[in-house]
Order: C-alpha cells, then structure tokens, then sequence
C-alpha cells in the first residue's frame, strides 16, 4: 500500500493518508497493522508523522469520502486515540483522495462533502484555490437538522470548575468535531498576549493539568488525546487570543475542530468565549482569534444564544493545504490494490516530513 502525505498550514504535523478499505475495521486489529506501519515511519525518519487518515469513497450518496481519523500519541508504537477527529487532516484526506481519482478534480467552487466515522460530523470543504502542489479551502462543520446549542456543552452548563493547584479554575466545555476545555488566560496566570504566546513551560504544565482534571470529570481516559484545551484572553478589540496544546507539545495555531468549537462557544451566552467575545465588541458567533501563527476568522450560523437556540453549522476561511508526496510503506505492500508504487513520486528522504512538524 502506497502512503500519501500532506499537509494543512496550521496543523502540528503532516497527515499520513491511506486506503482504509483493505485495513481491518475493528479497533484492536487495526491497531497491530497501524503499529507495524508507525514502527515503519519511526525507522524511516518520518517520527514526527502524528495524525493518520484512513480514507475511502464514500458509499453513502451524501457523501464523497467516508474518513477516520487516528491520533498517534507519544510512548508505544501501538499507541493510538481513535476517538476524535482532525479538521486538518480532513483536508489533507480530500487533496490525496482527488490526486488519486477517488473523488472528483479539485477545482475552484467545488464541494467536497465528508462522511466522519469517528463521530458522525459532516464537514463540506469548499476549494477557493487550487495549483499544482496545494490546494485552498473554506471549511464548514454542519448539522444537517439544527441542533441545540445546549447539546454542544460536554457535562450540560455553561461552565464547570476544575481543580488546579489547590484552587477551582472555572472552564467552558464545548464539543463540536472535538470536544475543547476552554479556560481565561487570566485565570491561570497570563495577563498580556505575549505572555500568552510565549513558551511558558510552567503554562504547559497549568494547562496540561486542567486537561488531565476534564478528562476524569469525563470519566476518560488521562494521557489521551481528548478533550483538547486552550486557554483564551481579550486584548485587542474585536479580536480573542488563543493559546492550545496538542499532542504532545504547544499547537502551532488551533486545531480546525478547536477553532469551530471557540467560534460556536462564542455564541453561546455566559460561556468563557462569550464572555470574552462580548468585551472584544465581536457579534455572537462571529471573530477574529490571533493564534502563534496568524490570525483566523470563524462565524457560527446560529438562530440565538441562548441553550434552546440552534447551530446549523461554523465556517472557517482560507485554509490552505499541500500534498507532500508519497511513501512505499514496507510492511502494507502486501495490502496494494491497483496501485504501482514504481510510478508514484516518492519522498527522497523521509526525514525531510520533520520540517513541517511543530516541536
């Protein structure tokens, strides 16, 4: 089996695309084949490769790519979470999945319409842009039936209270493509932007620990991927910063998922982000976050803020992707379809990947 990458400006690391039809299905058996496939990559210098995509054309006549997503987690090579999602990697997933005649050609004003196993989202992606190598979309997460906004908040209230140090730091759960802890900066210390962005290792930790505390409020499990955190500040008008972690070090931006659940967030009234958003100046549901790495615009379509409105879907703009190239991945060959690996472009050295991750 031939292994695609790419990569979604913004993510933490490449995607490692692959045919997810001649893979097993069930978790625990797929886990083995992933692990040989990992063991692979960490041999061949590509280590730093943490999200893969198990892609297919979608059967169902809604959908043009069925996806699932698999974080790698740092420690064993058999370590992975299968519970969550990748707005990143759904991107890299289209691009490989039309370079290989899966889906139809990328062009300007197309849509692509994604079928997630994970967690039964629906992602449309819109192609702004396309060349040669890279490919630009505008990214929409549905609800084909509008759903409460009160649904999309993880334990039912606006915010909960997590231990921290011997004290209760109040936090906004909201769950919307991944589930995100959502914590004022202030709160755990940061009074400025800079400090924000800065690499403050004591943060990481403050911030590592509140996510370790939502995720046995959750009754999940610890040195999981899930729920994600970031921690937010107002500091410019109309404008939110934002500062999360991933696995397993500072996130370059925001996660796509993360940016559609702190876009909804802010249109949900008393949450942390509304809060926030309201001082900024910014209309509910609709804001400019300043990330590391640049800034992103979010709307949330909702009918209201209050728990008995509803969300119809979040969009984000202007995200660009590029296809890497391709990997003879030794221990899949024997899992081939139609493909010829002799005729596919391949990465001279694979340690070359490790400049796009974020360390």
């Amino acid at each position: 089996m031939i292994g695609h990458l790419a990569y979604a400006e913004g993510s933490p690391c490449p995607t490692l695309v692959l045919d997810g039809r001649p893979l097993p299905q069930a978790e625990e058996v797929l886990r083995e084949k992933l692990a040989q496939a990992r063991q692979w990559m960490v041999t061949s210098g590509a280590e730093s490769v943490l999200k893969i995509a198990l892609i297919a054309p979608s059967a169902h006549p809604l959908y043009d790519l069925d996806y699932r997503f698999v974080q790698v987690l740092p420690g064993a090579v058999d370590d992975f979470d299968f519970r969550g999602s990748c707005g990143h990697s759904i991107l890299s997933s289209i691009m490989v999945a039309s370079r290989q005649g899966w889906v139809r050609r990328l062009t300007p004003g197309g849509r692509f319409r994604v079928n997630v196993l994970n967690n039964g989202d629906n992602v449309v992606a819109e192609v702004d842009e396309v060349n040669r190598t890279s490919s630009c979309f505008t990214v929409h997460f549905v609800h084909p039936q509008p759903k409460p906004l009160g649904d999309m908040l993880l334990c039912g209230a606006v915010s909960n209270e997590l231990p921290l140090a011997g004290a209760r730091i109040p936090v906004s759960m909201i769950s919307m493509g991944n589930p995100y802890v959502f914590v004022s900066a202030a709160d755990v210390g940061v009074t400025t932007q800079d400090e924000l962005f800065a690499d403050d290792h004591a943060l990481f930790t403050r911030l590592t620990a509140l996510k370790s505390a939502a995720a046995d409020l959750l009754n999940w499990p610890a040195a999981g991927a899930f729920p994600k955190i970031a921690a937010i500040g107002q500091y410019q008008p109309g404008r939110i910063a934002v500062r999360a972690i991933s696995v397993p070090s500072w996130h370059p931006t925001l996660a796509l998922t993360g940016i559609t659940c702190l876009g909804l967030a802010t249109a949900i009234e008393h949450t942390i982000p509304y809060v926030l958003a309201r001082q900024a100046g910014c209309l509910p549901g609709v804001v400019t976050l300043d990330t590391p790495g640049g800034a992103i615009a979010v709307s949330a379509i909702t009918s209201g803020s209050s728990l008995d409105d509803t969300v119809s879907w979040v969009s984000i703009d202007r995200k660009f992707v590029h296809h890497l190239g391709a990997l003879d991945i030794a221990p899949f060959r024997h899992l081939a379809l139609k493909e010829v690996s002799a005729c596919l472009p391949l990465p001279a050295n694979c340690s070359s990947i490790n400049r796009y991750a974020t360390n």
